[in-house]
């Protein structure tokens, strides 16, 4: 098969051993690349009972096949392990540079496993591997190892831990090129136990393709059909920040620790407001035409807020605003920075904030942590991150802290904190927050909102609409969808190049761009099955851990009606969104523990269903 190396580099911090890992052929034809092989080979590694902080656990950066090729969107690449938040595999993605150096480093990924004895980092350049001290590195924020490790390695590309991930504060993330971040399940705590500061790559060979010429053909029409497309030249121009004032004149934004979903100053925080006051620059992944990313310059409150860590996204801004109900843009970009500078995840601490506003509120704490206040999110942010008070305590799982309080309303799934997306009017994504085996996550599921158009995927069979706040007869479209953004997570694509529903659904140019590099000529049912495939690697993982169909639940604040705005007086029904549920593990093939030894044998999973039993 063209278009990979076939295999990964393999480190052991324990003992210092650098060797190569040889994948076989035949799991790239199963599952691709990206986290179909990275939960593969975490499966084998990583037992069941190991510690996510503990040596045993496996920290692995997996590409897929597009990597190292210049493809508009292939500028990402996977993070996974055992995530300290959920005890089971998860995965994150990060964007930027790093993947299209680790894509011509001579492997598709890095495994990394064991524990250092002292903080060192792992330099893969030009085909030599080596581990280096890094005393003098620990301690430091991201921005500076990032300068630091480039100007010790021209032309190489950096991903490091803060301070954070040094102190394992469970919230912390792993941060490439200084502003983006693989952050939801906990994976800089990871890093962190391991006492390693960074990972330094720069690439020095071409993949081997199957048609290069038409595959420089397709990569081309690809980027040209992109950018003819005046909604993503939009994008382009205001970044995921666009969709902050839409989803509040949507009446679902999270806003007050999702008590609401409508936020009055939306407009001081959203897109327009950021081109119009701080932005300064946009920034781009390696070969990609859009330009999504926010740099911004401000100052708040004497602190300078620095282009070297770009800008608050849709997410970021929501979280320290909407969530918290601040309005103050500058406060929120320097949330940003410092979650950047410490590798911190701004979803997961926007949580936190938000549910110490709300526990203080009620007398739960004794500090005073007032909704609105932009300079107790700068301040609570710091806490977190230096394990300070009650950031310590916060620091350790935002879940259990709200549990040892008595705070009945906090937003997580399986420990992790719901993002910025509110599924009160996006029923089918609350279906994937309650039953993902990686947590509450936006990234992996349906969002009802992109199939209320007319013939959203004829394709794949899906000719009609549905509305948004439907819950019967979504069960079928949320697999769907699911297994669609799996395969594109195998891929290691970015979902914003991707068009899942619509006149400019554009998997088709997206197999054909893989069947020039690899050789690999997929229809959409065998797309989707690899998508399906990897999908179950993860919730058999976690039957492995104990997850049961019993855990597949939203928080109870999220089975509330909405106070007001155009989604308001729609509580998500506990007992139907129970019976969706089942129909979905139905046409999963699962039973209470995940996929059933014959669903696995039906996946070309043999050996796992022996691993399964009965």
């Amino acid at each position: 098969m063209k278009g990979i190396w076939g295999r990964y580099l393999e480190v052991d911090l324990t003992t210092g051993d650098v060797r190569e890992r040889e994948i076989p052929e035949g799991w790239y034809r199963l599952h691709l690349g990206g986290r179909g092989i990275a939960a593969r080979l975490l499966l084998e590694l990583v037992p069941p009972a190991a510690d996510p902080l503990g040596p045993e656990n496996a920290l692995i950066f997996a590409t897929g096949p597009l990597q190292g090729t210049g493809v508009a969107g292939a500028g990402r690449h996977v993070v996974a392990a055992k995530s300290p938040k959920t005890n089971s595999i998860s995965d994150s993605y990060a964007g930027g540079f790093f993947a299209h150096e680790l894509g011509r480093s001579g492997y598709d990924g890095i495994i990394i496993r064991g524990e250092a004895p002292r903080p060192v980092y792992l330099l893969l350049y030009g085909g030599w591997a080596e581990l280096r001290e890094a005393d003098e590195l620990w301690g430091k924020p991201t921005g500076e190892v990032d300068e630091e490790l480039r100007r010790r390695h021209p032309g190489a590309r950096v991903a490091c831990i803060g301070p954070a991930g040094e102190k394992r504060v469970i919230q912390a993330c792993i941060i490439h090129d200084g502003t983006r971040a693989a952050g939801r399940p906990g994976l800089g705590a990871v890093m962190g136990a391991k006492r390693l500061k960074a990972v330094v790559v720069r690439g020095h060979r071409e993949k081997e393709l199957a048609d290069p010429d038409g595959f420089m053909r397709a990569r081309a029409e690809f980027a040209r059909t992109l950018m003819e497309d005046a909604g993503t030249v939009r994008f382009g121009e205001l970044g995921t920040a666009r969709g902050l004032t839409w989803l509040s004149e949507m009446g679902i934004l999270p806003t007050e620790n999702f008590r609401d979903g409508v936020f009055d100053a939306a407009k001081e925080i959203g897109g327009e407001r950021m081109a119009e006051t701080i932005l300064v620059d946009r920034d781009t992944c390696a070969g990609c035409p859009v330009r999504c990313k926010r740099v911004v310059r401000t100052e708040f409150r004497g602190r300078e807020v620095e282009p070297r860590y770009g800008g608050p996204e849709y997410e970021t801004l929501a979280a320290f605003g909407s969530l918290c109900k601040c309005s103050d843009l500058p406060a929120i970009a320097l949330a940003n920075q410092l979650c950047n500078a410490y590798g911190l995840d701004t979803i997961s601490v926007g949580v936190a904030i938000a549910t110490l506003m709300e526990a203080s509120e009620r007398g739960l704490i004794a500090e005073r942590v007032p909704w609105g206040d932009p300079e107790a999110v700068v301040t609570w942010v710091e806490r977190i991150a230096n394990r300070e008070g009650l950031g310590d305590e916060i620091a350790a799982g935002t879940e259990c802290f709200a549990e040892r309080i008595g705070a009945d309303f906090v937003v997580t799934v399986k420990g992790v904190e719901v993002p910025m997306h509110e599924p009160r009017g996006k029923v089918g994504l609350g279906i994937s927050y309650a039953v993902s085996p990686r947590g509450a996550t936006h990234l992996e599921g349906m969002h009802d909102t992109m199939i209320e158009g007319d013939a959203p995927t004829p394709e794949l069979g899906v000719t009609q609409g549905m509305d948004r706040f439907a819950l019967k007869g979504k069960a079928p479209l949320v697999k769907l969808y699911e297994d669609l953004r799996s395969f594109t997570n195998s891929l290691v694509l970015c979902i914003f190049v991707t068009r899942e529903t619509g006149p400019n659904y554009n998997f088709p140019r997206i197999r054909e761009a893989l069947r020039h590099a690899t050789g690999m000529e997929l229809g959409p049912e065998e797309m989707l099955r690899i998508g399906e495939r990897n999908f179950n690697l993860l919730r058999f993982y976690s039957g492995l851990v104990g997850y049961r169909r019993e855990h597949d639940r939203l928080p109870r604040r999220l089975h509330e009606p909405l106070p007001r705005g155009k989604s308001a007086g729609r509580p998500i029904p506990e007992r139907a969104f129970q019976e969706e549920i089942d129909a979905y593990y139905r046409l999963r093939g699962w039973d209470e523990r995940g996929p059933t030894p014959e669903k696995l044998r039906e996946l070309g999973l043999e050996e796992l269903a022996e691993r399964r039993g009965g």
